[in-house]
C-alpha cells in the first residue's frame, strides 16, 4: 500500500509536527519551571559485595537466592546463568556443616536437556578451567542417586553417577559462550550444586585435544586441600602422604617470577617427596585406563635444598603403549613444571617414574603432579557464527521453550523452530518463529545467519522498520513478515528483490508500513523540506530545554554543595529548614517512624544518603529533649553508632540528618518472612557490633551514657550488614561513671525494660545489660520480646527459661536457621543471654564482658567452618579414582 500523498498533504504533515513539537517544548519548559527539585539520589539496599573478585571468575551457588562472598570469591545465583530449574534445599544429615555452595541444589524435572549459558570475559579461543559440584544429599527425599549426563555444548563431559563430588575440564571453547547441559538419562532427575569457571593462562596445559578431563592433582607432601587464594587460578590440590616415602620441606619462598605461568602455590612447592638415595626411583602406577585415550602428565618441582656446589638433574619417564621421557635440572627455589603424554598399554596400564639423570649422585624428588585424560570433543555442533546468532536472538525475543545448548544437536533435542545442515558443522537453513508472541524489533544478530533460506516472524508483535540487513542475506529466498507493526518502508533491495523474482516477500497487515517502490519515488521530492523541518522542530527545543535543565541543575549542585560543605566541616553543623528540603526533595520519601515523628530520605550533591529525622508537632519528646539528643550525638562518635551529620533547629521546625542503613533495622530482618534468613554467623555478627556500640556508650564516654531504650528496632544495618545503634539521644549524661548516678525519667519500650526500673524508677547501666539479653534471646529464636498467644501473652524470657532449664535448647532455636548453627556457640550465647537478663542488676555482667563471651562464640563457628569436601572415587567414564591415590601405589624402586 501507498502512504506518501501529494504536496499539499505533505506540507500540512510538517507543519503539525512542527506545532507539535514547539507544544511538546513549552509543555515540558513548564513543567520544568513550576517541578520540584531532584533530589537526584540512587538507592541501593542490598550488601556492598566485594569489588575485587578475581578477575574473569564465574561462580555460580546453583539454587542460591543472592550472591554473597565466600573465601574472597563473589558466588552468584543462578538466576541469570539458566532459564528451568527448581531450586531446592539438601536434606543430609550434615548439612549445617557443609560449605555454602553445597547446601542448595537446582534440579531440573522437566525436559530432557538443561543448560547453563557462561560467558567468559575473554570469548572464545582462550583456555578456561570448568568445575561442576554436586552433592545429592536426599534432596528430594527419595534416598535414590539419581544417574545423568554432563554435556558441554554437544559433547559428552561426564556421567555423573555419584552423590558428592566434582568434575573438571580444562576447555577451550569456539564460542564467546559455554553451554553446560544436564541430559536427563530416565535415571533419576537430574541436579547441580555449583558451576565455577576460572580463566587460564593461554601457554599452559596446551595440547591438540579440545579438552582435558581432570583426574587427579596431588601435593605431595602437602597437609590440607589448597584452592584459591592460595592457588590464583582456584585449582584444588589434595594432598599425598605415602609413609615409604621420605619428604622434604623449607620455610623459603619459591621464587616465582613472571616467567611461570603455571603459578603453582607456593604452599606446595615448599614441600617434596624425595628418595632415600640416587638409586632409587619414585614410580606412579594406575591402571583400569582406556587404552585408547590420551592421558597427559604435568609435573611441578621446585629445589627446595640449599646443595653445595651441586644442581639436582632428573631423568622423568612414562611409559604405556609407547613411552615418552624429558630430563630436567633443578635450580634453588625455582619452580619448573614438565609435562608428558602416552597412551595406557593394552592392559589399560600407565606407569611415571623419576629417577636421577645419568652421573647424578643426588636422589630424585617430586612436589606435584597433574593427570589429565585428553577428550577430543568432536562431536557435531553448530557452527560457531549461527551458534552465537541464535544466542542473540534468544535474548532478544527472550524466548525460554527448549532452546537449549547446542542449537542443532543432538538431531532430537534440535531448537524448535529451526531447520539445521545436514553436517558435522551445521549451518541454520531456516527459522519459523510465526505466533510466537514476539515483540520489540528484528535482532541484528540474524544478519550473521548467512546460510539461512527461510525467515518467518509472522503473526507476531514485532515493531520498527524492516532492517536494511535482511536484503543482504545471500542464500534468503522466503520472508515472511505478515500481521505485525513494522512502520516506515521496506527495504529497497528487498522490494527488487521481490520484483526479480528471487526473493518470497510477505509484508501484508502492517498497517504503518509502506511496501512499495512509489514511496522512494515521492519521498525524494520532499526529502530535503522534511529533513529540514525536522532539525528545526527537534532541534530548538531540545537545545533551549537542554540549557534551561542546566542553568536549573547548577543552581541545585551549588546550593547542595554549600550544605554539604556546612554539614562536614562546620563544627555545630546546623543546617537550615528550606535545606533540608532540597536535600530530601521536599520530604518526598517516608522510610520510617520513630518517637520524634516520621523519618525522610535524603541526598547530598556527592551521593551521600542520609536520613532526616523530623520533629513532629505531637511528639512526646519537647523541645529540650530535641536539644540534648543533637548535642549529645554530635560529640559521640564510634564504628557501632549511627553517626549524626547535621541538625536543624529553627523555630517549630527541628530535625536530625543521620547516616542512612540502607538494611533497615534488625527487627523487620527477625520477623519479616519476606527478608532473607539471616544465618547465625550473620547474628552473631550482628550481636558483636551492637555489643561494642552499647560498650562504648556505658565505658568509653565521660561521663558514660546510658541508652534508656536497647531494642532489636532500635539496631541499624548499613549496606555492609554492619550493626550500629541508633536513638540514644534521650540518654542522660552521668555525672561520673559510678552506677550511684541515676536516671530519674523513665523511659524504654515494654518487654525491653529492666523490671526493677518499676520499683526505682531508675535507668542503670545494668538496665542496658538486661535490654541487651533481650535482643540475645530475639536473635537466637527469632521471636520478638512479647510472644503473643491465643489466649495470653509471654515475655521471651518466661518462654525461654522452662527449655533452657530441661536442656532442651535446641527446642528454642529460630527454625529458619534449619540446624546450621554450631551447637556450642549456641549454648554460650544462650548462657549469655540469661545472665544478662537475671532479676539481681548486680549479678548481670558488663558490657566488656558482654562483648568479649560474644567474640568467643563467633570464633567457635569460625573455627567449626567445614573443609573443601575431596573427589569422590566413584565409577566414572573413562577413568576410575580407585586406581589413583592408592598410597600402596607409590613406591621407590
Amino acid at each position: 500500500m501507498d502512504y506518501v500523498g501529494n504536496g499539499r498533504q505533505v506540507s500540512s504533515t510538517i507543519i503539525s509536527l512542527l506545532l507539535k513539537s514547539w507544544f511538546i517544548f513549552f509543555w515540558v519548559l513548564t513543567i520544568l519551571c513550576n517541578s520540584k527539585q531532584a533530589a537526584g539520589y540512587n538507592r541501593y539496599g542490598g550488601r556492598n559485595l566485594a569489588s575485587d573478585n578475581p578477575s574473569g571468575f564465574i561462580s555460580i551457588d546453583c539454587g542460591a537466592d543472592e550472591d554473597y562472598i565466600d573465601n574472597g570469591i563473589l558466588y552468584k545465583s543462578d538466576r541469570d546463568f539458566v532459564d528451568t530449574g527448581i531450586s531446592r534445599p539438601v536434606t543430609a544429615n550434615n548439612s549445617g556443616n557443609l560449605r555454602v555452595q553445597l547446601k542448595n541444589v537446582r534440579s531440573f524435572p522437566e525436559g530432557r536437556r538443561n543448560c547453563y549459558v557462561l560467558k567468559p570475559e575473554k570469548g572464545k579461543d582462550n583456555t578456561y578451567l570448568i568445575r561442576a559440584s554436586f552433592l545429592y544429599g536426599n534432596y528430594d527425599r527419595k534416598n535414590t542417586t539419581p544417574i545423568f549426563d554432563l554435556y558441554l555444548g554437544a559433547n559428552l563431559w561426564w556421567t555423573v553417577d555419584w552423590d558428592n563430588g566434582y568434575v573438571e575440564t580444562i576447555y577451550t571453547p569456539s564460542t564467546d559462550y559455554i553451554n553446560v547441559c544436564l541430559f536427563n538419562t530416565s535415571k533419576g532427575v537430574p541436579y547441580i550444586s555449583a558451576l565455577e569457571l576460572r580463566p587460564l593462562d593461554n601457554t599452559i596445559y596446551r595440547t591438540t585435544a579440545k579438552a582435558l578431563i581432570t583426574m587427579q592433582r596431588s601435593d605431595i607432601g602437602g597437609r590440607s586441600i589448597l584452592r584459591y587464594p592460595a592457588d590464583v587460578y582456584d585449582r584444588i590440590w589434595n594432598p599425598l602422604n605415602v609413609d615409604l616415602l621420605n619428604f622434604s620441606a623449607t620455610n623459603s619462598s619459591i621464587s616465582q617470577g613472571n616467567n611461570d605461568a603455571y603459578k603453582i602455590p607456593d604452599t606446595l612447592l615448599r614441600t617434596a617427596a624425595k628418595e632415600q638415595n640416587a638409586t632409587c626411583s619414585l614410580s606412579y602406577f594406575s591402571d583400569s585406563l582406556r587404552s585408547n585415550s590420551q592421558f597427559y602428565v604435568y609435573f611441578h618441582f621446585a629445589e627446595i635444598e640449599k646443595l653445595q656446589g651441586k644442581q639436582r638433574r632428573l631423568k622423568i619417564d612414562l611409559t604405556g603403549q609407547r613411552s615418552a621421557s624429558t630430563n630436567a635440572t633443578l635450580d634453588y627455589l625455582k619452580p619448573l613444571s614438565l609435562s608428558l603424554n602416552a597412551m595406557p598399554d593394552s592392559a589399560g596400564q600407565l606407569q611415571f617414574s623419576i629417577s636421577a639423570a645419568k652421573g647424578s649422585d643426588l636422589p630424585p624428588i617430586l612436589n606435584g603432579f597433574e593427570i589429565y585424560s585428553a577428550k577430543e570433543m568432536q562431536n557435531a555442533s553448530t557452527v560457531s557464527e549461527d551458534a552465537d546468532a541464535m544466542m542473540g536472538v534468544k535474548q532478544a525475543f527472550r524466548l525460554i521453550r527448549n532452546w537449549e545448548g547446542d542449537p542443532c544437536f543432538p538431531s532430537e533435542l534440535i531448537w524448535a523452530g529451526l531447520t539445521c545442515s545436514n553436517s558435522n558443522a551445521s549451518s541454520i537453513l531456516s527459522i519459523n518463529l510465526s505466533s510466537s508472541n514476539l515483540t520489540g524489533e528484528i535482532p541484528a544478530s540474524i544478519a550473521n545467519l548467512l546460510s539461512i533460506t527461510s525467515l518467518d516472524l509472522s503473526n507476531n508483535e514485532l515493531t520498527g522498520s524492516v532492517p536494511d540487513f535482511l536484503g543482504k542475506l545471500p542464500n534468503l529466498i522466503t520472508l515472511n513478515l505478515t500481521r505485525n507493526k513494522f512502520t516506515g518502508s521496506v527495504p529497497k533491495v528487498l522490494l527488487q528483490k521481490a520484483e526479480a523474482g528471487s526473493l518470497t516477500l510477505s509484508v501484508g497487515e502492517n498497517p504503518d508500513l509502506c511496501a512499495s517502490l512509489k514511496c522512494y519515488s515521492k519521498l525524494k521530492k520532499y526529502l530535503a523540506l522534511i529533513i529540514i523541518s525536522c532539525i528545526i522542530a527537534v532541534l530548538l527545543p531540545i537545545l533551549m530545554v537542554a540549557l534551561v535543565i542546566y542553568k536549573r541543575r547548577k543552581q541545585r549542585e551549588n546550593l547542595k554543595r554549600s550544605i554539604e560543605e556546612r554539614l562536614l566541616k562546620s563544627k555545630n553543623r546546623q543546617v537550615r529548614y528550606s535545606e533540608i528540603l532540597i536535600i530530601s526533595d521536599n520530604l518526598k520519601t517516608t522510610i520510617g517512624e520513630g518517637g520524634f515523628g516520621k523519618v525522610y530520605y535524603g541526598a547530598l550533591s556527592d551521593k551521600t544518603q542520609v536520613a532526616i529525622k523530623l520533629l513532629s508537632a505531637s511528639s512526646k519528646q519537647g523541645p529540650n529533649e530535641f536539644k540534648a539528643e543533637a548535642q549529645i550525638l554530635t560529640v559521640v562518635h564510634h564504628r557501632n553508632l549511627v553517626s549524626l551529620i547535621g541538625y536543624c533547629d529553627e523555630a517549630e521546625h527541628k530535625a536530625l540528618v543521620y547516616e542512612f542503613m540502607s538494611n533497615g533495622n534488625l527487627r523487620k530482618h527477625l520477623s519479616d518472612p519476606n527478608t532473607k534468613v539471616l544465618s547465625w554467623m550473620e547474628r552473631l555478627q550482628i550481636a558483636v557490633d551492637a555489643a561494642q556500640g552499647l560498650e562504648y556508650l556505658h565505658n568509653g564516654c565521660k561521663p558514660p551514657i546510658i541508652h534508656r531504650d536497647m531494642k532489636t528496632s532500635n539496631i541499624l544495618l548499613n549496606e555492609r550488614m554492619q550493626a550500629k545503634i541508633s536513638d540514644f539521644g534521650l540518654s542522660r549524661v552521668f555525672a561520673n561513671e559510678s552506677d550511684t548516678h541515676l536516671s530519674t525519667c523513665p523511659a524504654g519500650t515494654f518487654g525491653y525494660v529492666d523490671p526493677t526500673i518499676h520499683l526505682s524508677g531508675n535507668f542503670t547501666k545494668k538496665s542496658d545489660v538486661y535490654s541487651f539479653g533481650i535482643i540475645l534471646f530475639e536473635l537466637v529464636t527469632g521471636r520478638p520480646a512479647i510472644i503473643k498467644g491465643s489466649e495470653y501473652n509471654i515475655h521471651i524470657v518466661d518462654w525461654a527459661k522452662p527449655f533452657i532449664e530441661e536442656g532442651n535448647i535446641q527446642d528454642i532455636i529460630d527454625p529458619r536457621l534449619g540446624g546450621s548453627t554450631e551447637s556450642c556457640s549456641v549454648g554460650k550465647f544462650v548462657e549469655l543471654a540469661l545472665s544478662c537478663t537475671r532479676s539481681t542488676p548486680a549479678e548481670r555482667p558488663d558490657m566488656n564482658h558482654v562483648v568479649s563471651q560474644l567474640i568467643e562464640c563467633l570464633k567457635m563457628v569460625q573455627d567449626a567452618m567445614p573443609q573443601m569436601p575431596q573427589m569422590p572415587p566413584k565409577n566414572i567414564e573413562e577413568f576410575s579414582y580407585n586406581s589413583i591415590g592408592s598410597e600402596s601405589l607409590f613406591s621407590p624402586r
